[in-house]
């Protein structure tokens, strides 16, 4: 079976955990901790993405850029990447799956990723400006 966002809402609206709502072709999935991610169906793949911080906020590109990709194999089925929101580089992680994977692998995508952005955050936050800085 190939997954399309209705039978996505209706499947991750009954997880107590999230709040799920859809937002034109994709679903914005929040958990109890306050995080946002993002899922779409793209293709044969399912894109899960979460926004971790603004580039601007970064004291040292280069620096969080070799952290990242000397760390990455630390956050399993996570990968950090740079998206342009609104003309804008920002930090994303995100996972991708099959659009015909089980329920259960599409649950587990998504729970690993709110963890990961926790980890991420934590992990890079050396590398990001104080508010107001």
């Amino acid at each position: 079976m190939t997954w399309d966002i209705t039978q996505l809402l209706s499947v991750l609206k009954d997880q107590d955990d999230y709040v799920v709502t859809q937002e034109q072709d994709c679903l914005l999935i929040a958990n109890s901790d306050g995080l946002d991610a993002w899922l779409a169906i793209s293709g044969e793949q399912i894109i899960v993405e979460s926004v971790l911080f603004s580039a601007q906020q970064v004291k040292d590109r280069t620096a969080l850029d070799r952290e990242i990709l000397s760390t990455h194999m630390l956050f399993p089925l996570t990968t950090v990447g740079i998206s342009v929101i609104e003309g804008d580089e920002y930090y994303v992680a995100f996972g991708a799956l099959s659009s015909q994977s089980k329920q259960e692998s599409i649950e587990i995508e998504i729970a690993t990723l709110f963890q990961n952005v926790a980890g991420f955050l934590d992990a890079y936050e050396a590398h990001l400006n104080s508010l107001g800085e």
